[in-house]
């Protein structure tokens, strides 16, 4: 079996292919490099933009099927605002007497 990197948050996530964390429980959702300079290039670029990132690049073992051999974490991922509904602002009245002051 072919051994390849993936990256590792301190949370246990995997850093996705849709340039996501995941949690692993899907290994075709992980990103996977062949070389471990390419993985420790992208945790690089990753922990420059979020520089809280506790990261390491693991080699892991790949599967029949291609899919690497990954623990997924126990930690649920944050969950991230929908996009599609809109935030509601604070209605702000403007009153003559809060006008004048």
């Amino acid at each position: 079996m072919t051994d390849v990197y993936v990256i590792r948050n301190q949370q246990g996530h995997y850093w996705g292919k849709s340039k996501q964390w995941v949690d692993g429980s899907d290994a075709r959702a992980v990103m996977r490099a062949k070389h471990r300079d390419q993985a420790i290039n992208s945790l690089f670029e990753l922990s420059s933009k979020d520089f809280e990132l506790r990261g390491e690049v693991i080699a892991a073992e790949l599967t029949e099927r291609g899919e690497p051999v990954i623990e997924p974490s126990q930690i649920p991922l944050p969950m991230e605002p929908d996009v599609d509904q809109p935030v509601q602002e604070k209605a702000t009245e403007t009153t003559p007497e809060a006008a004048e002051s």
